[in-house]
């Protein structure tokens, strides 16, 4: 069975299942038709249904006739029911099911297979019905009708299997804000929210009927994905420096210049800009002109405009680029865009491409909210086979900062372009910027949204704001529709006070500095790690860049930002043991995350270190002071401290629990656990550490 548990709501595949019986025991009723509807992407889709009529073997009694209106000549020519089942299994296939008391419909398939002497249905299942009871409990009765009048769904062809499973896949598609809106978002979390519902208040359970099972700790859906592509960089397999051709080069002079420097591409300028020719233009061309094609300028036959990847992305970005646009040639350019180097199909031979490495480019091009929601969905089984395959929890945050910064900047794109069929226009120019730790490249799976959007000129509440305002709460509402939430602290660009012109941040910053509240302070550490994402990247680099330099020049409010850092608990006990909740859990987060994240970027704002991440700040310290035994050991603990995060949210997402920062100690083995307790009794000493190296 597929995984499906990590997958939102909005985007799962699924099938809407309903039977038409003889009765309503489960022990003696029988088939008499299936009805059975796709949804993809959260929606029915019409065109892949199944609908069949089962000859039951026993006569239809007239109280179910009066039902579903089926008597015994409807279903005399019909299949049997061991005829039937094995087609049902096709139309499934791996998709996980939904039904209206869909308990009862799996129920009555069990107890038929069971009959017929065939295998048991195993189907992953969500019931509609006890979904509406979670998302609107005051309803006076839960039918097909009450919700449809509820949710402005029409039943169609009621008491029809097929019309049934039909009207079950809109209720669905219609529930999915509701149960959004309660802190349902994926499969695995709706699943454990039917599965906690007692029975007896069930709204339509009765006993016999199917109970769904939990998905916990199914085998990776990306076991065995190759790791390389996502510990490594393009600088590091590019050819470099980049070849150009010399400007009005036959095809003739390309190809010996190409076979000379056995390489299997080269750049051209034309008054287009940047192409590239390879060998694969170079084959077009002979084949369609023959040898008259070597005469021509090399720059006719290339190929423009230049498909190019970032230097510093990791390679399964460049792999899911060449995938997507079927190109065989990348240009590789730094982050301001001048030309580097070149990557080619051929440097990628030792890769393994997969889904996984699919994922970026999924993300980067996804046309609305549900195909992004279907984009990140994978994320959750990235993480967790690259956690398999031993490569550190900090590069993995590195793979999910990357991939969450590219759905905001998705996300912006897309709240544009609605705007834009509104007749709004941007009236400015503008940068939209993720914060915490997505700007510092270490989010986990336990994600929110923290940005903020930059724009050259306005005043707060003028015209330029008002549109940045709606262009934020677009941008909110994508993210949070994909499975990003809301900010509970409310950092996100659809409030005033994370949106404004470049003069508004400079002025909000030169307040933080001067005369810092404890709200600032707050501020000031998510702000501090922004990284723009969308837009006029150069405008929110001229803002962070001045906070930085104004930062490092006024020591007493880094001191100060310094004195009101976090004050951990003491997470070990007298005896070393772990002091956790009554659950068995610590959070790491609380007790050891902060404490480190908030001192490397304390100490990398006094000592104007450039660098974001939280490894690196630490690795700069080293490099300019003594104390390297304790700097080394914070970078040492932050690693263990995010790895136990992570595995621990891989787990919780199996079961269907929201991931957050509390580690089951029990869970760790004793390697983790020992390091674990080291970095928790450095913890104590970091602020010690911090106003030694302050000054």
């Amino acid at each position: 069975m597929a995984r499906h548990g990590p997958t939102p709501l909005l985007a799962v595949d699924a099938v809407a299942l309903d039977l038409e019986t003889t009765g309503l025991n489960v022990r003696t009723a029988r088939i008499v038709q299936i009805g059975a509807v796709a949804l993809t992407l959260g929606r029915p889709d019409g065109g892949d249904a199944f609908s069949m009529l089962v000859n039951p073997g026993v006569p239809i009694p007239a109280e179910a006739t009066a039902i579903h209106g089926l008597s015994n000549a409807d279903v005399l020519g019909a299949k049997s029911v061991n005829d039937a089942l094995p087609e049902l299994r096709s139309f499934v296939g791996k998709r996980p099911v939904i039904g209206h008391s869909v308990g009862f419909d799996l129920a009555v398939l069990n107890a038929e297979a069971e009959r017929v002497g065939q295998e048991p249905f195993k189907w992953p299942f969500l019931d509609t019905r006890m979904l509406a009871e979670m998302a609107n409990s005051t309803l006076p009765e839960f039918t097909l009708e009450a919700l449809g009048a509820w949710l402005g769904v029409e039943p169609e062809g009621r008491h029809t299997a097929i019309g049934d499973a039909r009207t079950a896949a809109m209720i669905l598609a219609a529930l999915i804000p509701h149960l959004r809106a309660r802190g349902i978002r994926t499969w695995a979390e709706a699943e454990r929210a039917c599965r906690e519902v007692p029975r007896e208040r069930a709204a339509g359970h009765d006993i016999g009927w199917a109970e769904s099972s939990s998905e916990a700790a199914p085998p990776p859906v990306l076991a065995g994905v190759d790791s390389y592509p996502y510990r490594h960089r393009v600088r590091e397999i590019m050819t470099s420096p980049p070849r150009f051709l010399e400007p009005g080069r036959t095809l003739a002079g390309a190809v010996a210049e190409m076979a000379e420097e056995k390489i299997s591409s080269v750049f051209v300028r034309d008054a287009r800009g940047v192409g590239i020719l390879t060998e694969r233009d170079i084959l077009r061309a002979i084949a369609a002109d023959g040898r008259v094609a070597l005469k021509k300028p090399a720059a006719e036959v290339a190929t423009f405009p230049l498909v190019c990847v970032n230097a510093d992305a990791f390679i399964y970005r460049a792999i899911g680029r060449m995938s997507r646009l079927k190109v065989r040639h990348l240009g590789v350019t730094t982050a301001k865009g001048a030309l580097v180097g070149a990557l080619s199909a051929r440097d990628l031979l030792r890769l393994r491409a997969s889904e996984a490495i699919l994922l970026g480019d999924a993300v980067r091009t996804a046309e609305d909210a549900t195909a992004l929601a279907a984009a990140w969905a994978p994320m959750p089984g990235v993480a967790e086979a690259l956690l398999a395959e031993d490569v550190e929890a900090v590069s993995i945050a590195t793979v999910i900062s990357r991939e969450l910064g590219d759905a905001t900047r998705r996300a912006a794109e897309l709240a544009e372009e609605a705007l834009r069929t509104e007749g709004e226009e941007p009236p400015v120019p503008y940068a939209v910027l993720v914060l915490g730790s997505a700007g510092r490249g270490e989010s986990l799976l336990a994600l929110d949204q923290d940005n903020a959007i930059v724009f050259r000129s306005g005043e707060p509440g003028g015209p330029e704001d008002e549109y940045f305002a709606k262009l934020g709460a677009r941008i909110a509402d994508t993210l949070d529709a994909i499975g990003v939430p809301y900010c509970t602290g409310g950092v996100m660009a659809r409030e005033p006070a994370w949106r404004g012109s470049v003069e508004t941040w400079r002025e909000r910053i030169g307040h933080w500095l001067a005369q810092p509240s404890p709200e600032d302070l707050m501020s000031v550490d998510i702000f501090f790690d922004a990284k723009p994402v969308h837009g006029d990247v150069r405008l929110a680099r001229s803002v962070i860049a001045d906070a930085h330099s104004h930062a490092s020049r006024a020591p007493q409010f880094v001191k100060l930002l310094a004195e009101a850092g976090p004050r951990p608990p003491d997470a070990l006990k007298l005896f070393g043991g772990f002091r956790t909740d009554d659950k068995g859990r610590l959070d790491l987060k609380l007790c050891a995350l902060l404490p480190i994240v908030a001192s490397a970027r304390v100490l990398a704002m006094r000592h104007g270190i450039a660098e974001r991440s939280t490894q690196e700040r630490l690795e700069r310290l080293e490099e300019r002071k003594r104390s390297t035994s304790d700097l080394a050991a914070m970078r040492e603990g932050h690693k263990a401290v995010v790895a136990a995060i992570l595995a621990q949210q891989i787990r919780d997402i199996h079961a269907g629990l929201r991931p957050g920062n509390r580690v089951e100690t029990d869970k760790l083995s004793r390697k983790e656990q020992a390091a674990l307790k080291e970095t928790l009794r450095l913890v104590p000493r970091i602020g010690d550490l911090v106003r030694d190296l302050l000054f």
